[in-house]
Protein backbone atom coordinates (compact mmCIF):
# COMPACT_ATOMS: atom_id res chain seq x y z
CA UNK A 1 0.00 0.00 0.00
CA UNK A 2 0.78 3.62 -0.73
CA UNK A 3 1.18 6.64 2.23
CA UNK A 4 -2.02 7.72 0.76
CA UNK A 5 -3.83 4.35 1.02
CA UNK A 6 -2.78 3.96 4.49
CA UNK A 7 -3.51 7.37 5.75
CA UNK A 8 -6.95 6.57 4.07
CA UNK A 9 -7.32 3.30 6.60
CA UNK A 10 -6.67 5.40 9.91
CA UNK A 11 -9.96 6.22 11.59
CA UNK A 12 -10.16 10.22 12.05
CA UNK A 13 -9.07 11.95 15.07
CA UNK A 14 -11.71 12.12 17.75
CA UNK A 15 -13.47 14.95 18.28
CA UNK A 16 -12.08 17.20 21.55
CA UNK A 17 -15.01 18.33 23.85
CA UNK A 18 -14.18 20.49 26.85
CA UNK A 19 -16.76 19.65 29.50
CA UNK A 20 -17.47 22.24 32.01
CA UNK A 21 -19.04 20.74 35.03
CA UNK A 22 -18.59 22.16 38.71
CA UNK A 23 -20.60 19.10 40.23
CA UNK A 24 -18.07 16.18 40.60
CA UNK A 25 -20.36 13.56 39.69
CA UNK A 26 -22.42 15.26 37.06
CA UNK A 27 -19.16 15.62 35.11
CA UNK A 28 -17.98 12.30 35.32
CA UNK A 29 -21.45 11.09 33.93
CA UNK A 30 -21.18 13.21 30.96
CA UNK A 31 -17.48 12.96 30.24
CA UNK A 32 -17.44 8.63 30.42
CA UNK A 33 -20.72 9.08 28.57
CA UNK A 34 -19.33 10.97 25.30
CA UNK A 35 -15.68 9.02 25.81
CA UNK A 36 -18.03 5.77 25.11
CA UNK A 37 -19.45 7.66 22.36
CA UNK A 38 -15.93 8.20 20.97
CA UNK A 39 -15.13 12.09 22.10
CA UNK A 40 -11.26 12.63 23.79
CA UNK A 41 -12.65 14.85 26.35
CA UNK A 42 -11.09 17.37 28.27
CA UNK A 43 -12.41 18.12 31.93
CA UNK A 44 -12.77 21.22 33.52
CA UNK A 45 -14.46 22.43 37.81
CA UNK A 46 -15.89 25.88 36.58
CA UNK A 47 -15.39 28.73 34.09
CA UNK A 48 -12.23 29.83 35.45
CA UNK A 49 -10.56 26.66 34.71
CA UNK A 50 -12.15 26.74 31.35
CA UNK A 51 -10.90 29.62 30.24
CA UNK A 52 -7.35 28.86 31.36
CA UNK A 53 -7.39 26.03 29.21
CA UNK A 54 -9.01 27.88 26.16
CA UNK A 55 -6.23 30.68 26.35
CA UNK A 56 -3.53 28.04 26.87
CA UNK A 57 -5.31 27.41 22.93
CA UNK A 58 -5.88 23.85 23.89
CA UNK A 59 -7.23 22.47 20.69
CA UNK A 60 -11.21 22.31 21.38
CA UNK A 61 -13.59 21.69 19.09
CA UNK A 62 -16.77 21.96 20.94
CA UNK A 63 -17.63 23.13 24.85
CA UNK A 64 -20.26 21.47 26.72
CA UNK A 65 -20.95 23.71 29.64
CA UNK A 66 -23.24 23.89 33.19
CA UNK A 67 -24.47 27.72 33.19
CA UNK A 68 -24.30 27.87 36.93
CA UNK A 69 -20.87 27.42 38.82
CA UNK A 70 -18.47 28.78 41.22
CA UNK A 71 -15.78 30.75 40.66
CA UNK A 72 -15.38 34.73 38.62
CA UNK A 73 -16.75 32.81 35.54
CA UNK A 74 -20.08 30.93 35.21
CA UNK A 75 -21.30 29.16 32.10
CA UNK A 76 -22.50 32.76 30.52
CA UNK A 77 -19.51 34.47 30.91
CA UNK A 78 -17.89 31.59 29.66
CA UNK A 79 -19.87 32.08 26.71
CA UNK A 80 -19.07 35.22 26.09
CA UNK A 81 -15.45 34.83 26.05
CA UNK A 82 -15.90 32.01 24.21
CA UNK A 83 -17.70 34.28 21.33
CA UNK A 84 -15.39 36.88 21.89
CA UNK A 85 -11.95 35.21 21.29
CA UNK A 86 -13.32 31.71 19.25
CA UNK A 87 -16.23 33.24 17.82
CA UNK A 88 -17.38 30.39 15.83
CA UNK A 89 -16.32 27.75 18.41
CA UNK A 90 -19.43 25.16 19.40
CA UNK A 91 -20.80 25.82 22.49
CA UNK A 92 -23.46 23.42 24.22
CA UNK A 93 -24.79 24.78 27.34
CA UNK A 94 -26.93 23.06 30.00
CA UNK A 95 -28.82 24.18 33.25
CA UNK A 96 -31.53 23.40 35.70
CA UNK A 97 -31.80 27.24 36.19
CA UNK A 98 -31.81 28.84 33.30
CA UNK A 99 -34.54 29.50 30.44
CA UNK A 100 -33.04 28.62 26.78
CA UNK A 101 -33.47 31.99 25.21
CA UNK A 102 -31.39 33.21 27.50
CA UNK A 103 -28.46 30.97 26.39
CA UNK A 104 -29.39 31.15 23.00
CA UNK A 105 -29.46 35.04 22.91
CA UNK A 106 -25.75 34.65 24.39
CA UNK A 107 -24.50 32.42 21.22
CA UNK A 108 -25.18 28.91 22.53
CA UNK A 109 -25.41 26.47 19.45
CA UNK A 110 -27.58 24.64 21.88
CA UNK A 111 -28.75 23.93 25.47
CA UNK A 112 -30.10 21.36 27.39
CA UNK A 113 -32.06 21.41 30.42
CA UNK A 114 -30.68 19.40 33.69
CA UNK A 115 -31.46 16.56 33.63
CA UNK A 116 -30.41 15.65 29.79
CA UNK A 117 -30.68 12.33 27.83
CA UNK A 118 -26.85 12.00 27.30
CA UNK A 119 -27.80 10.23 24.02
CA UNK A 120 -29.72 12.90 22.59
CA UNK A 121 -26.66 15.69 24.18
CA UNK A 122 -23.97 13.02 21.93
CA UNK A 123 -26.15 13.60 18.87
CA UNK A 124 -26.70 17.06 18.99
CA UNK A 125 -22.33 17.17 19.71
CA UNK A 126 -22.50 15.87 16.58
CA UNK A 127 -25.13 17.86 14.77
CA UNK A 128 -22.84 20.97 16.20
CA UNK A 129 -19.46 19.78 15.24
CA UNK A 130 -20.93 19.01 11.61
CA UNK A 131 -22.23 22.12 11.12
CA UNK A 132 -18.91 23.86 12.27
CA UNK A 133 -17.13 21.77 9.77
Amino acid sequence: MNAMTDQALEPAAAARVLVVEDEFLIRMEVAAHLRDAGFEVIEAMNGDEAVAILTARAPIDLVFTDVRMPGSTDGMGLLEFIRRTRPTLPVIMTSGHLEPALAFSGGATAFFPKPSDLDVVVKALRAALEAAA
